[in-house]
């Protein structure tokens, strides 16, 4: 019974060494798997700074026009802002200001649901991207600063009046 090697045998049935790879083609595999490395850390780099790093931060305030919970596979909250003031999206078409908003946090979004109507401070944070699971906005409300509180238009002296003596009567 003949045993078999693996090492590839000459006609004289003497083994022989396996071949040695050039220096250049040394050098070359070693370069492809730094590149490969540092196109995997780049890659790595990216999808955080886009997907992960808070662009910014700031508050909103205005009335809370709806919350509601949507979306096919991943079911995220989304709600809208009603800000004072109105913009302009085209020549000869004037609309409310808005603000369109993501929340991840369960419990903050239950309580904005509730607060529809009323006047609410919201503090946001903003991504440079999307995420399925975090929303289909690049705005994600963290929190609620007040509901109440948020200072509303300065009456004129004449309605301070009329309140005044309307009360005393």
């Amino acid at each position: 019974m003949a045993i078999e090697n693996n090492v590839p045998q000459t006609e004289n049935n003497i083994p022989q060494q396996p071949k040695k790879s050039h220096p250049i083609v040394k050098w070359f595999r070693n370069i492809g798997c730094v590149i490969l490395l540092l196109l995997f850390l780049a890659l790595g780099i990216f999808v955080y700074w886009k997907y992960y790093s808070v662009f910014g931060e700031g508050v909103k305030s205005g009335t809370l026009n709806y919350v509601v919970l949507k979306g096919d596979i991943f079911k995220t909250y989304e709600g809208k802002l009603i800000m004072e003031g109105v913009v302009s999206s085209g020549q000869g078409q004037i609309e409310s200001n808005h603000f369109t908003f993501s929340i991840e946090d369960k419990e903050l979004a239950e309580r904005l649901m509730r607060m529809s109507g009323e006047r609410v401070e919201l503090q946001y944070k903003e991504y440079h991207g999307t995420l399925p699971w975090r929303g289909h906005s690049v705005y994600v409300v963290d929190s609620i600063l007040s509901n109440e509180g948020v200072q509303e238009p300065v009456q004129s002296t004449e309605q301070t009046i009329i309140e005044a003596v309307s009360t005393s009567i």
